[in-house]
């Protein structure tokens, strides 16, 4: 008998909607990049040494937004067409970003950031939960999740260089137009890529539609562990994003090109991690995982609070923002897997905005104690109580997530009349209900979490 081999496995990287929308994302955030490092240099050019409340003001109005503009985008993304939203939120980011080198004044800042994030915070979870839709295969959207992770990690690492170098030569001003051509090649490739429809959701109801993915996060024991773990990045990254042009400026004295290679570093260690995480979730559960990045977040955090109290060290800096990316990178990437696995594919959307939304929440609490007590206490103290953050994050996610996370659960159903098709491999118990088992997820008709009576550990 002649044994056939199975047909060779077909590369992601030739489905070529995916590679345009990664060409789409890639663009996009190097533009963003650029406006990360031009906008830290636009506040300390309008505030010099309050900078960093400045910045700290700005991101919290980013955070409002992200937190209250997603949970609308996830409600209405599968009533419209979502190649074309995705492009008419391109071309707006591109329209907002190309003003901001002409403001003069703080306020001005702060409203352009309010319309520019409004536009993000519709965007990033519509494209998010397309790629499970567009990727069916595990291991390919695995892959896909790595390389996401990847192209955040390159911005992070390439495009603080990228600014290093044009700042050489060029007005920061001039890295606004960076970001203005990144929004524009995105649109284009997406307007390139064929993207397929959400599929409707049977909730009805806008308030129904708005609340079930926080009420699925909050009710799955592992999205809880999730939201804990993104009040641990959302520490420590707060004291990344909004403290370095202070503390490389105002403490170690340095130019803003080197503001620019201390966010490299951080996206170094990123690096690393994204092109080792398809062969690492291979071997080990996301669980595992995520939690040895929050024990790197941790010790980093802790780390910038010793370097804090010293006169500054250029070195221990860049190792420290470097152990900080690398956690973050273990954290961030596998977090589409659990969500996928934690949903419906009607419900992804709401669950996809629902982490954008309680994720950025968390940014909500971390921003302005990085801006603001900082500012007015020094960098000691408020890294100590973005560091607490970072450490209560990361226990309460020990504790949320249980160790015992099986994809099937045995579950009862007393809500269900006898025969319903749902039923068809329940058994009775006795009193009344039906016991079965299959993969869970929160949805009409599971609407609490099984007990550890049901499924004894």
């Amino acid at each position: 008998m002649i044994r056939r081999e199975p047909p060779p496995r077909r590369s992601l990287w030739a489905n070529t909607d995916y590679r345009r929308l990664y060409g789409a994302q890639l663009v996009a955030l190097f533009g963003t990049g650029l406006t990360t490092v031009a906008l830290g240099l636009l506040a300390y050019d309008l505030a010099g040494s309050r900078a960093g409340a400045v910045l700290g003001t700005a991101l919290a109005i980013k955070m409002v937004t992200y937190v209250t503009v997603a949970p609308l985008a996830g409600a209405v993304a599968d009533r419209v067409p979502r190649r074309r939203l995705l492009v008419a939120l391109d071309v707006v980011r591109a329209s907002v970003v190309v003003a901001l080198p002409f403001v003069t004044e703080i306020w001005q800042v702060y409203l352009l950031v309010l319309v520019l994030q409004s536009a993000s915070a519709a965007f990033t979870p519509t494209f998010q939960a397309v790629l499970p839709d567009l990727l069916p295969d595990e291991r390919d959207y695995t892959r896909a999740l790595s390389a996401s992770q990847l192209a955040v990690t390159m911005e992070t690492l390439l495009s603080p260089a990228l600014a290093a170098a044009l700042l050489s030569v060029l007005s920061f001003h001039w890295l606004f137009t960076g970001t203005t051509a990144g929004f524009l090649g995105s649109a284009l490739l997406v307007l390139s890529a064929r993207i397929p429809l959400a599929r409707p959701s049977a909730r009805e109801g806008l308030w129904d539609r708005l609340a079930s993915g926080t009420r699925i996060f909050l009710t799955t024991p592992r999205l809880r562990g999730v939201l804990a773990l993104d009040l641990a990045v959302a520490g420590v990254g707060a004291l990344v994003v909004v403290n370095t042009v202070n503390y490389v400026r105002d403490v170690l004295g340095r130019p803003d090109a080197d503001v620019a290679l201390l966010l490299g570093a951080h996206g170094a260690g990123t690096l690393l991690v994204a092109s080792a995480m398809p062969t690492v979730l291979e071997r080990l559960p996301e669980r595992s995982v995520m939690l040895l990045g929050a024990g790197a977040l941790g010790t980093g955090s802790l780390a910038a609070v010793a370097l804090s109290t010293t006169e500054g060290s250029w070195p221990a800096a860049l190792a420290i923002w470097a152990v900080i990316g690398t956690g973050s990178g273990l954290v961030l990437t596998p977090v589409g897997r659990v969500l996928r696995r934690s949903a419906h594919e009607a419900d992804r959307p709401a669950v996809f905005a629902a982490q954008f939304s309680l994720s950025h929440a968390c940014w909500l609490v971390s921003y302005p104690v990085a801006g603001w007590l900082v500012t007015a206490s020094g960098f000691t103290r408020g890294w100590l109580v973005l560091s607490g953050l970072t450490v209560l994050g990361s226990l309460a996610a020990i504790r949320l997530w249980p160790r015992r996370d099986p994809r099937a659960l045995r579950h009862v159903h007393v809500d269900l009349p006898d025969g319903h098709e749902h039923l068809a491999d329940a058994e009775p118990t006795g009193d009344g209900g039906w016991r079965h088992t299959h993969a869970f997820t929160i949805d009409a008709r599971h609407r609490r979490w099984p007990g550890s009576q049901e499924n004894p550990r």
